[in-house]
């Protein structure tokens, strides 16, 4: 869904999403585009159809709906489902549509058979197995079993397996990273000892950047496909230091007034003027995805300069203090994410101010109305 009442304009640079996708591919070898949730805010088909033009040939959604309407669009690469089946309209569309699922528990597997079964269908799967997230995947000690299930049903094929790095960002947390690719790597080792022989993959953007040893036949780039490094402000923040930012996020300007030295401004007169000051009052607010949290506590770039916000962030609008801005007038434009010049906003600039990390800051701003520069 777009938000279609704002102000804000969404621009996303493809050449940048493209470079990023080079970078991953000179680390890794068969990179998997992740394209889930609209491309982290990206808009999904058009990432997908600037990925295919670096050479990618397989994308990872999350639910099978998204899958869909990938396979809709014209995408005839791999599509994954991250998330797999939830009923049997989701198998049955899987199959038609060729979607290769992550299939992670017994409940989920009985779904698939239960349907392919009735329908006579052949699908493929990626098995997923739990490693240390805790959250989605097979057990270890569920192995012998899934592997005498898989026996008797011919009509299901796993062609991958796949497991999820929980640490690979954090140096303080290398062990646990090895923790998990040693059960993965026994995981393989079983499967094929049993000739299950799939496309296996473990490493996601920190893992592709940092970690090359747990590369195996594939890997998943994620968010460092839209410019963030998942490795800042870490001793290893260098290997994704030739990232490119590909959104920038701006709105209009809708008031410039005086406020007085000991007037207040926006609810709850949180803020009082220490002395007289000139502000500007931004078109932005919590119903835009621009949150209440950054109330005096973030900024936005506003020709060039960084304007601190001052008071609550309102529904639609934000009060910036524009007293050291030169030429500031109604209707200019406000980033709040990107810009120019020395008040450049960076993604981790605005997470941090935000108390949250890129991904949110990028799936909340991208649902606003997009252009693209190719």
């Amino acid at each position: 869904m777009t938000i279609g009442y704002n102000t804000f304009e969404v621009r996303i640079d493809l050449s940048a999403i493209r470079h990023n996708y080079r970078v991953l591919c000179e680390k890794g070898s068969n990179v998997y585009g992740v394209i889930k949730a609209d491309a982290y805010g990206h808009g999904m088909e058009r990432v997908a159809k600037a990925l295919e033009n670096e050479g990618a040939n397989t994308f990872a959604v999350g639910t099978i709906g998204e899958a869909v309407q990938l396979r809709n669009n014209g995408c005839e690469k791999r599509i994954i489902s991250l998330v797999g089946p939830l009923n049997e309209a989701d198998c049955l569309d899987l199959a038609e549509n060729k979607i290769i699922p992550f299939i992670g528990s017994f409940d989920q597997l009985d779904l698939l058979t239960s349907v392919v079964k009735k329908k006579n269908l052949d699908v493929e799967i990626s098995l997923k197995f739990e490693t240390g997230m805790s959250r989605l995947g097979f057990n270890t000690d569920e192995l012998p079993a899934l592997i005498e299930v898989l026996k008797t049903i011919p009509q299901i094929h796993p062609v991958m397996a796949s497991s999820h790095l929980a640490t690979s960002d954090d140096p303080a947390y290398e062990g646990y990273v090895e923790s998990q690719a040693a059960k993965f790597k026994y995981i393989l080792k079983t499967l094929e000892s049993a000739g299950i022989k799939v496309e296996a993959s473990l490493a996601n953007s920190a893992g592709i950047l940092k970690h090359n040893k747990l590369h195996f036949s594939a890997q998943r780039g994620g968010v460092a496909l839209y410019g963030s490094n998942p490795l800042i402000g870490t001793k290893w923040e260098d290997f994704g230091a030739n990232l490119k930012p590909a959104m920038q996020v701006s709105t209009k300007i809708a008031a410039v007034r005086e406020l007085k030295k000991g007037q207040s401004i926006s609810y709850g007169c949180t803020y009082t003027a220490p002395k007289d000051m000139k502000v500007a009052i931004v078109c932005a607010g919590y119903a835009d995805g621009y949150s209440r949290g950054l109330s005096s506590k973030g900024f936005m770039c506003i020709n060039g300069h960084r304007a601190p916000i001052i008071g609550r962030v309102c529904m639609q609008l934000t009060a910036v203090d524009i007293s050291s801005i030169p030429d500031v007038k109604f209707g200019d434009t406000a980033y709040l994410l990107g810009g120019e010049g020395a008040g450049f906003i960076t993604a981790e600039d605005l997470a941090s101010w935000w108390g949250t990390i890129t991904y949110e800051i990028f799936c909340l701003l991208g649902l606003s109305p997009k252009s693209y520069i190719e």
